[in-house]
């Protein structure tokens, strides 16, 4: 057992896993420039911890979990589609200003970005299902190594997503310098709406698929 190939694999499923940006990453990108670097950061440790956990499913192969994800998959994904609508409205209508004077009081707390993403991120039942193809389709996956192996890989997963949400938010954070709360003003906007868009339009896909097509 080569251990260090087996991180090597699971950072790569990891990062590979958090890349795309849906709302999760427009979440983590607003945070950023709002609160700073280090919020979206550790908002990104939230998801990053939750693909783990499902990493942890899909890699031990919890075949009565995995079913109880695809049996209440649509119902899951409706739940945590309105929150984010809930959260994509709260985000477009919130004052920049007041939020920076929370930040500047404390109010601001890493732990509650941390605990959102988190619950966020574990509201799409789906990411099982995407862990599982990146695990078959690269391999990575062996009985032989045994529970450290698997642990190891895991630690891999986790590393990976983690190494991901530091660049993003690292790159965000260079423009950080030149946002105003004019632009802060556009940017909730934009990023509300973008959060509501992201989940009607996963709505409208979810419908198609679960009646129009059945």
């Amino acid at each position: 057992m080569d251990w260090q190939i087996i991180i090597y694999n699971g950072i790569k499923v990891g990062f590979l896993v958090s890349v795309p940006l849906g709302p999760i990453g427009v979440l983590c990108i607003q945070r950023t420039l709002q609160r700073g670097r280090l919020s979206g950061f550790i908002s990104g440790l939230g998801a990053a911890t939750s693909d783990t956990l499902y990493a942890i499913i899909a890699g031990f192969s919890l075949s009565y979990i995995i079913a109880f994800i695809e049996a209440q998959a649509f119902w899951l994904q409706i739940i945590g589609g309105l929150i984010l609508i809930v959260l994509g409205i709260h985000i477009f209508r919130s004052n920049p200003a007041v939020q920076l004077r929370k930040q500047r009081r404390g109010q601001s707390s890493l732990l509650q970005d941390f605990i959102s993403m988190f619950f966020l991120t574990i509201s799409n039942p789906l990411t099982v299902f995407l862990l599982i193809a990146f695990f078959a389709g690269f391999g990575v996956v062996n009985p032989d190594n045994g529970i450290f192996g698997q642990l190891l890989l895991l630690f891999g997963v986790f590393v990976g997503g983690s190494l991901w949400w530091l660049t993003l938010t690292s790159i965000v954070g260079f423009f950080r310098s030149a946002v105003n709360l004019r632009r802060l003003f556009w940017i909730n906007k934009i990023a509300g709406l973008a959060i509501i868009i992201f989940v009607v339009v996963a709505f409208s896909v979810l419908l198609i698929r679960n009646y129009l097509l059945k």
